[in-house]
Order: structure tokens, then C-alpha cells, then sequence
């Protein structure tokens, strides 16, 4: 009995501590969750002002950038090129060619009055593309005589920046085959630079017989060329290219080609010649030259060149009854591009290949000779 009643006190004993332990236990799990739960609450009651000026400052950095784009957007759809065009004049509304605007920054080593030259090659280039001057420079733009006429090639160029421009003006002291004026050379100036090339021709060479414009990427056969002119025997009011006498204006304004309404009113182009390459007698320079005041400028040269020559009323001539000038490209082969006279998008490297590959040539005969 005794045995019992000591078993059953210590039963009742160890019960009560147990009970005790989860219950301190308990409290201090309970202080623990609380003070755990405190510790988050602040650090969240800290982060939350923190949150939300981080998204605040992401919302003002999207809204900067949606006004911008909308900003750049407006002035796509609302003004022209020519409303930069800081050599254009307004008159009655239209934007206007200013001749006798800029200065000549540097000129080519040459008198024409001593030693005219039967052609002369305007190229427009950029100060990034000195890797193409120098395969030109190498290949179809070194200066020769083909069939007893003299031929040489310049580069037409504007202004970026003093340090560019610095590297031009070395690049001009040791070729002398550079032509640049003060304006800004980008995209949108293409006319205003190859109207710095015919007033050039207008000022110091219109002694030459024929003048040729095309673009740095192109392969121009300057044999092919110069047989074709000699055989045409024209020397006046000649204009020569790929001709695109149905063209009209492209008003999407993302198309590298946009023209608005503003700019070009009309709703067709009149006929003219592909910018990549055309060809015409020297006196069209000096005729382009005195009429381009009294025509709409527009940014794209060759759309202009076409509206200076339907006001001087000269018609457009194709050089051969086969096609000659290739805009779009043409894969390469040496008897083919004995018969061409521009080829577009040739890389510096392959300029430099087919160039000699054609010199290789010249007295081999093809199939079709």
C-alpha cells in the first residue's frame, strides 16, 4: 500500500513538472515567435517606404523614357530634314537650296586649267569609312588614263567632330583627293554634300568632260565606263544612270526614305537617276548648280538632282541598250563584270578581289566576246 501511494505521488509529481516545462516552454516559444514576428514587422515597416521610392523612381524613369520616344516620334512625323537643313533657305513656304553657304575646309591638289581631266569621280564618303577610301584608293579610284583620258576620284565629306575631322584633314595633307565643307555630316546632308561636289566642279574643274557621283560601297569598272562614254560621243546636256523614271514618295515615316507631305507636296518623282552611280557631262554641274535655288530641297540627292534636271528640261539617257548600273547587287563573276559599269553593296575585301581579278582579265576574252 505504501509502495503504491509512493509510485501514484511520484506519477502526480513528474506529471505537474511536465506540465510545468511545456508551459514555460510554451511561454518562451510564444516570446520568441512575438519577438520574431516584431523583428519582421520592422524590417518590413523599414523596407516598405524603400519599396515603394524604388518604384517610384522606376515609374519617373519609364515616364522620361515615353516622353522621349514620343518626343522623337513627333518630330519624325512633323518636321522634315529640311527644317534642319542650316543651308536651305524658306521661301513661300518651301525649303530652298542656299548656294554660296559654307566654306571649303579641304580642297583636292589640282588645276584644271593645265590638265583637265576626262572624268572625275565624286564619291560620298563618311570619316568612319576610311577602310573603303583605301580599297578604293587601291582598285577602281587610283588616278590612270584609260584609252589616252585622264580619270581621277575625290571624296566628299562634311563635319563630325574635331577629333574625326583632325584625322581627315592628315588623311587629305597626304592624299589630296578630299573635298569637305563645314556642314554636318550625316544621312540627312547627302545633298547638301553632293552639291558641294557640283560646285566644286562649277568653281574649279568644269574643264572636265564628264562627271560620275556614286557611294563608297559600290565597284565602278572605269574601262567599261570610259568605252561607253567615248562610243556615246556626247559632251552636253547628257545624264546617264540606273534610270527611275515611276518612283514615288514614301510616306511611312520609319522608312529610311520618308519624305513628308511638307517636305515633297507631290504625289510622284519626276524622273532621275539611282544614287548609287550616275554619270553626266560637265556642263549639267554648272547648270544644277545655278538652278538649284529655285527648285524644293529634299534630302534624298538623287530625287533633287532629278527635280534640278526637269527644270533645265534635260532628259534622262540610258548608257547602252544592255543594262550597265546595278543598284540592287550583282554576284560576281570576271567576264560579267566586264560589261558593267556599277555594282552596289561590295565590301572593301571583295572590292580589292574582283578589282584585281578584272585587271587580270582585261585582254582575255570572254564567251560571249
Amino acid at each position: 500500500m505504501i509502495r503504491e501511494r509512493k509510485w501514484l505521488f511520484r506519477e502526480i509529481l513528474w506529471s505537474w513538472l511536465k506540465i510545468n516545462l511545456h508551459k514555460r516552454n510554451g511561454i518562451k516559444k510564444d516570446h520568441r515567435d512575438d519577438l520574431n514576428n516584431a523583428k519582421r514587422a520592422h524590417r518590413s515597416s523599414n523596407q516598405k517606404p524603400i519599396q515603394m521610392v524604388y518604384q517610384k523612381i522606376k515609374m519617373i524613369h519609364a515616364f522620361i523614357i515615353i516622353l522621349v520616344v514620343s518626343c522623337l516620334c513627333l518630330l519624325i512625323f512633323k518636321m522634315s530634314s529640311t527644317e534642319i537643313c542650316i543651308l536651305c533657305i524658306r521661301k513661300e513656304g518651301t525649303i530652298l537650296f542656299k548656294k554660296h553657304s559654307g566654306n571649303f575646309l579641304q580642297l583636292p591638289d589640282i588645276d584644271c586649267g593645265k590638265n583637265p581631266p576626262f572624268l572625275i569621280v565624286m564619291v560620298t564618303s563618311s570619316h568612319n569609312q576610311v577602310e573603303a577610301r583605301m580599297a578604293i584608293r587601291e582598285t577602281w579610284g587610283r588616278e590612270r588614263s584609260v584609252n589616252g583620258k585622264r580619270i581621277i576620284t575625290y571624296f566628299l565629306l562634311g563635319i563630325t567632330s574635331p577629333k574625326d575631322d583632325y584625322v581627315v584633314t592628315q588623311e587629305s595633307q597626304k592624299y589630296r583627293d578630299i573635298i569637305q565643307k563645314d556642314f554636318l555630316d550625316v544621312y540627312f546632308n547627302l545633298t547638301l554634300k553632293t552639291m558641294m561636289g557640283i560646285e566644286w566642279v562649277h568653281h574649279f574643274c568644269p574643264q572636265s568632260d564628264f562627271v560620275m557621283k556614286t557611294d563608297s560601297d559600290m565597284f565602278v569598272n572605269v574601262y567599261y565606263l570610259t568605252e561607253l562614254l567615248l562610243r556615246k560621243n556626247r559632251t552636253t546636256r547628257f545624264f546617264t544612270g540606273f534610270l527611275k523614271m515611276n518612283e514615288f514618295p514614301i510616306r511611312r515615316p520609319f522608312n529610311k526614305w520618308y519624305v513628308s507631305t511638307y517636305e515633297y507636296p507631290w504625289k510622284k518623282y519626276p524622273p532621275f537617276c539611282s544614287g548609287t552611280g550616275y554619270v553626266f557631262s560637265s556642263d549639267i554641274a554648272s547648270d544644277v548648280y545655278n538652278v538649284s535655288e529655285k527648285v524644293p530641297f529634299i534630302k534624298l540627292e538623287d530625287v533633287f538632282m532629278g527635280l534640278c534636271l526637269a527644270e533645265l528640261k534635260i532628259n534622262l539617257e540610258e548608257l547602252h541598250s544592255e543594262q550597265t548600273f546595278f543598284p540592287d547587287g550583282l554576284e560576281f563573276s570576271t567576264c560579267r563584270f566586264k560589261k558593267i559599269v556599277t555594282c552596289h553593296f561590295v565590301k572593301p575585301s571583295e572590292l580589292l578581289v574582283y578589282w584585281k581579278a578584272l585587271e587580270r582579265s582585261l585582254d582575255e576574252k570572254c564567251p560571249a566576246d
